[in-house]
């Protein structure tokens, strides 16, 4: 249940510290459709490890 908070938590900081990043300007022209796709993926990933990253730590923490 603690993960799901987290996750819930962490989804609008990831977001927007994304968001300061030019992602169209990795990929080539009218690709922008590939790069929304990396774009969510790329959230995803960071949102999975930012959430175990918290877990872990307060896991540790109160061990």
């Amino acid at each position: 249940m603690s993960k799901i908070i987290l996750y819930i938590l962490t989804f609008p900081i990831v977001i927007w510290s994304l968001d300061s990043i030019n992602i169209n300007g990795i990929f080539k022209k009218n690709k922008e459709y590939q790069a929304r796709v990396f774009y969510i993926i790329l959230v995803f990933c960071i949102l999975y490890l930012l959430v175990n990253f918290l877990s872990d730590f307060v896991g540790v923490m109160n061990y």
